[in-house]
């Protein structure tokens, strides 16, 4: 198998080595991540500003590529740039959450959508910061479920969020907000956001919002898909002019 490794967290990530030697027990792993930190980016890419490669090992034996642009671009760098051919990319794990609404904000999220777009299964990882130093030993158990459940015959693209000691598995929807930002303004015209919590658990385990905090791991099938369908459906058949 053919892996592609790549994140949102940049090429110092802590959590970077670790997920990149648990993907080796399963094959061939290429890594291609930002050369600095991309949160919050989103799904962006640079359309004429060329951006800068760098060759680096991380360790004896493992080398990445760090691309100075977004994550989305560093999917595309290896795909389209390189003509690379992967079986499988993961992007993470990230250092806190990617749920709910929030997911359109993620670059974790984005670079594993990129992939699934250019037609590469994808997963996205996420914990909380709390866990991050210690969530590469739910790997295991969480691709376990993957292949015994054949998740990735059944679609290309995956959002998981794992939380400390998880009770189980469930698989969700899209949840509402997590995150918001409570932003301070200054006299000198700064205005910087502070990250806050808004999330309130209802106990509904279909959203992976609930389910996480709840103590689940949340796996999300995702699509790029922004159609309303109901709305579509309904004008359709409304006689509009």
């Amino acid at each position: 198998m053919r892996i592609l490794v790549t994140n949102d967290d940049g090429l110092r990530a802590a959590g970077l080595l670790p997920l990149i030697r648990w993907c080796r027990r399963l094959g061939e792993v290429t890594t291609i991540v930002p050369l600095v930190e991309q949160s919050g980016k989103s799904h962006g890419i640079e359309l004429r500003k060329p951006f800068q490669v760098h060759e680096v090992e991380l360790e004896p034996g493992i080398t990445a590529y760090a691309v100075e642009s977004t994550p989305a671009d560093c999917v595309r760098y290896g795909v389209l740039a390189r003509g690379m051919t992967f079986d499988l990319v993961i992007s993470g794990i990230n250092r806190g959450f990617n749920l709910g609404v929030d997911c359109l904000y993620s670059g974790t999220v984005a670079a594993a959508r990129e992939a699934a777009l250019l037609g590469i299964p994808a997963i996205a990882l996420s914990t909380s910061i709390g866990y991050y130093d210690r969530v590469v030993e739910q790997l295991d158990r969480i691709f376990d479920h993957i292949r015994s459940r054949r998740l990735l015959e059944h679609h290309n693209l995956y959002n998981i969020n794992i939380p400390e000691n998880p009770k189980g598995f469930r698989i969700t929807r899209q949840g509402g907000s997590y995150y918001s930002d409570d932003f301070r303004l200054s006299d000198d015209g700064l205005c910087t956001p502070h990250g806050i919590c808004v999330h309130q658990n209802t106990g509904d385990l279909e959203l992976d919002t609930d389910a996480t905090v709840s103590g689940y791991i949340s796996i999300l099938p995702m699509t790029a898909d922004l159609t309303s369908r109901a709305v579509w459906q309904a004008l359709q058949s409304a006689d509009i002019d």
